[in-house]
């Protein structure tokens, strides 16, 4: 970092701040770390990182925090609580218009671990660890003996609990990472996402994307593939990789321009969306709206992922938070249909209905309430039945398979109604992107008469 402007830097504590350079990106600064319990929040800490945190918000730059605490500082008493608690407060007032970068490079735990939930992003070292509660209270609640690692490692949160959006070996690496990650993002929700020239051809034939999708609708394949091929390339920067594997989100550029992508995983669950796949993709969706970054999404989706435990544990509501999420986005919105598109997935991933400004379809791709096999077997169920040899009920099924294929599930016919803008040469996807996000620059949001927020199914 450089040409580094101090802030509160004689207050003392355990926190430093700056208004700084990263990579050269203006930020505002600070690290939580050390002191006599290391980097325990009390008064004076609590004042200097919500002080950094509200420049930020004031001179429209991102937050950037390093932080390895203790937790609140019990030698200050109820006093440290009301610290933590007027950071969260400034966090969360510059939630959206600036972004907000934490770094975990220690312990972070007890109740000031929850302000790693209120920001864009957390990068954690590998011998970070976070929790609100630690092992000694869980074993004496639980009776289940557990270590910091097991409890609140960065295994935990990169693909289970979804805290951590990058994990990385030391804090020279989580350096770059944030660095990585800001190279794509505007300093505030007002500004332009950073531009950067590209001299891959525009008009690149998409040629390694349309080779690698096979046309069997249950073999499988790495989408990453396909959005390597179609972005600029080298560009794509995957997050939270390891937290439901089964859709892709991440960061790339096309043409330049940075754009938020979401993609359905075939090699993962088939690419079917259940609850944590939702809550991820809603997540970054609403990340990326709030900072005006354009998305691109690719679906191969076989729709929902069935079972009582899913539907138990909530799969209407947090299905939900990606309609919502999609819904709402005000940025340009791409969206090219890989191979399926079956259902309620359909809708939830980007769909024309839910209101996607540009709609691709390969040839044979099939969009449909389900697969052939799966209505026939509905709609027919009686008919075929009736017929008592194996083998004409067989030829009779795939006879039905192909017309209901042929009339309801081609992607022609969506075109025809208006629900997919053009079925196209795999080869041109890139080309007809590009176009289409540079028609789609001057969108902007249309001023909508409503409360001051909605009620998310969060």
């Amino acid at each position: 970092m450089t040409a580094a402007a101090p802030v509160a830097a004689r207050r003392g504590g355990a926190a430093v701040a700056a208004l700084t350079e990263v990579d050269g990106r203006r930020v505002a600064w600070f690290r939580l770390d050390g002191g006599q319990h290391r980097g325990a929040i009390g008064p004076t800490e609590g004042q200097v990182i919500e002080r950094t945190v509200r420049l930020a918000l004031e001179a429209g730059v991102p937050v950037v925090g390093e932080i390895a605490t203790s937790g609140a500082d019990v030698r200050e008493g109820v006093a440290s609580l009301v610290a933590w608690g007027r950071v969260a407060k400034a966090l969360a007032d510059a939630s959206g218009a600036v972004p907000i970068v934490l770094s975990v490079t220690g312990p972070c735990v007890g109740g000031p671990a929850l302000l790693l939930g209120l920001a864009d992003h957390v990068v954690m070292t590998a011998d970070a660890y976070a929790y609100v509660n630690g092992p000694r209270a869980a074993a004496s609640f639980t009776g289940v003996t557990t270590s910091h690692t097991d409890l609140g490692g960065p295994d935990v949160h990169a693909g289970r609990s979804g805290v951590a959006s990058m994990v990385v070996l030391d804090e020279g690496e989580a350096a770059g990472a944030v660095a990585d990650l800001l190279s794509y993002l505007p300093s505030n929700h007002l500004d332009e996402p950073p531009f950067w020239p590209t001299d891959d051809p525009l008009d690149r034939p998409s040629r390694v994307a349309a080779g690698v999708v096979p046309d069997r609708p249950t073999a499988s394949y790495d989408v990453r593939t396909v959005i390597g091929d179609v972005c600029d390339v080298s560009t794509f920067l995957e997050v939270r990789a390891a937290l439901a594997t089964n859709v892709v989100t991440g960061y790339a550029r096309l043409g330049g321009m940075p754009v938020g992508v979401i993609a359905n995983q075939p090699k993962s669950q088939a690419g079917t969306l259940d609850i944590e796949a939702s809550r991820k993709a809603a997540r970054f969706v609403q990340c990326c709206d709030a900072f005006g970054l354009p998305l691109l999404t690719f679906v191969d989706c076989g729709g929902f992922r069935p079972g009582r435990d899913l539907e138990w544990r909530g799969m209407i509501r947090h299905g939900a938070e990606l309609v919502h999420a999609y819904a709402n986005a005000t940025v340009p919105r791409l969206c090219v249909v890989l191979r399926k598109a079956y259902g309620g997935a359909y809708i939830a991933m980007d769909s024309r209905g839910l209101g996607n400004d540009l709609c691709l379809a390969w040839p044979k791709s099939e969009i449909a309430v389900m697969g052939a096999p799966g209505a026939v077997a509905v709609l027919q169920r009686k008919t075929l039945a009736a017929i008592a040899d194996d083998g004409e009920r067989a030829r009779a099924r795939a006879e039905l398979e192909a017309d209901y294929a042929e009339r309801l599930c081609s992607p022609v016919v969506a075109a025809e109604r208006g629900y997919v803008d053009d079925v196209i040469d795999p080869e041109d996807t890139r080309r007809l992107l590009t176009a289409g996000l540079a028609a789609l620059r001057t969108k902007r949001a249309t001023p909508r008469s409503r409360a001051k927020h909605s009620n998310t199914p969060l």
